[in-house]
């Protein structure tokens, strides 16, 4: 696959968090061009030498840039370091602003201004080739320019895309465009049937009172590891059990397999009543379903084919708060203050649910993510991201 991503001329991406100097190396001889995991100046300065580009991270998810500036006073050459947001919440959107909020920053940080722009224009089209289109001010490249009376302040006074100018002293001069979806776009939640809490049961062949289980272990809001714990069973069934904060978890596919679910256990989501789902989960089509109870699990999940696609809190069989994702189930039509409101409400109910993350919504879909350490769950069942196998869930 390596082969053919770069036979066709395309660039392989790459996520070597914590990789030691060989692993390094094996990643660079593959191919990968680029990582934005690196957290400290070291790790950046590794990657550079190895001719790796560096996304430094400075969004909603990560905030790396204050720690990495360090590495302007190491004399290399800077023209491998990217600016990169990896996300931006609708809050900080309208709070912060976009990549404008990033090369202040970068700026405030010590860069020097004409290397801070090149990290987020010249050294990202040249990184995908795209330098022939953009990154650049010269004929035949798209015409986006900021026209900035100070070069340290990223406040432009005339924005200009495609040859037009779109906004003036704060003002937009052009309506954003806007978009038509195919039909085929908008539907796929293609489940035929309302799922029930019996479909989130997890049933045992031979019966006993106990049974390990490997169990999904919430390290921080985003990485797991594997755990290893005895369940109940009642009626040759594996029990949820709250008051060690250890829940279901499950993947139900949406498009290709539509209904095929696998119901796992996790430790560490904080819920304690209700459930909370949402479709666009990483990586896979599948809705990502947590809960300490099956019907509500059910709701969440069903809820989310009516809106054809989104992301759902639900308790004692009612739904707190929802977020309508009908575009491919990932994206929504709401403009940004509307998305910023029903995604606030949705982290209050969480947090009413027992959930302690920051982002919920990040929480919940990360889990079926190749990207994070290190026990993730897929409609096929779970999967350790260090060797790529699928384990059991039961532990002979």
């Amino acid at each position: 696959m390596f082969h053919q991503t770069l036979a066709a001329g395309k660039s392989l991406e790459g996520h070597s968090a914590g990789a030691s100097f060989d692993k390094l190396s094996a990643y660079a001889a593959a191919g990968i061009s680029s990582c934005h995991e690196p957290i400290k100046v070291e790790e950046v300065i590794d990657r550079l030498r190895m001719g790796i580009y560096v996304m430094v991270r400075e969004g909603s998810i990560r905030r790396d840039l204050a720690d990495i500036a360090r590495i302007k006073d190491a004399g290399l050459d800077l023209r491998r370091l990217i600016l990169s947001t990896d996300g931006v919440s609708p809050k900080d959107l309208i709070e912060k602003g976009y990549m404008e909020y990033v090369l202040q920053k970068a700026i405030d940080c010590g860069f020097d201004p004409i290397a801070a722009i090149q990290m987020a224009t010249l050294n990202v089209a040249e990184h995908f080739r795209l330098d022939h289109l953009i990154g650049g001010i010269a004929p035949g490249r798209y015409a986006d320019l900021l026209i900035l009376p100070d070069i340290r302040t990223i406040t432009p006074a005339t924005v200009i895309s495609m040859g037009r100018v779109i906004a003036q002293n704060g003002e937009i001069k052009v309506q954003p465009r806007s978009h038509t979806y195919a039909p085929e776009s908008m539907d796929t939640i293609r489940m035929n049937r309302d799922m029930t809490g019996d479909d989130f049961a997890i049933r045992l062949r031979n019966p006993a009172s106990t049974v390990k289980v490997r169990v999904i272990k919430m390290v921080s809001d985003l990485v797991t590891r594997e755990l290893f714990e005895d369940m109940p069973v009642v009626g040759g069934r594996i029990q949820s059990d709250p008051t060690r904060d250890i829940v279901k978890v499950a993947a139900v596919d949406r498009t290709h397999h539509p209904g095929k679910t696998f119901t796992g256990l996790i430790q560490g989501f904080g819920i304690k009543s209700g459930a909370m789902a949402c479709s666009a989960a990483w990586d896979s089509t599948a809705i990502i379903v947590v809960g300490a109870s099956d019907t509500d699990m059910a709701l969440a999940v069903n809820r989310i084919r009516v809106l054809k696609g989104g992301a759902v809190a639900c308790q004692d069989g009612r739904v707190l708060a929802e977020l309508a994702l009908p575009i491919f189930g990932l994206m929504t039509p709401l403009p940004i203050p509307a998305l910023a409101d029903a995604t606030g409400k949705l982290a209050r109910a969480a947090a009413d649910l027992g959930i302690p993350f920051s982002d919920p919504i990040l929480s919940l879909i990360t889990l079926t993510g190749a990207a994070i350490p290190f026990l993730r769950i897929c409609e096929e069942g779970l999967v350790n991201l260090k060797d790529g196998h699928q384990v059991d869930l039961i532990v002979e």
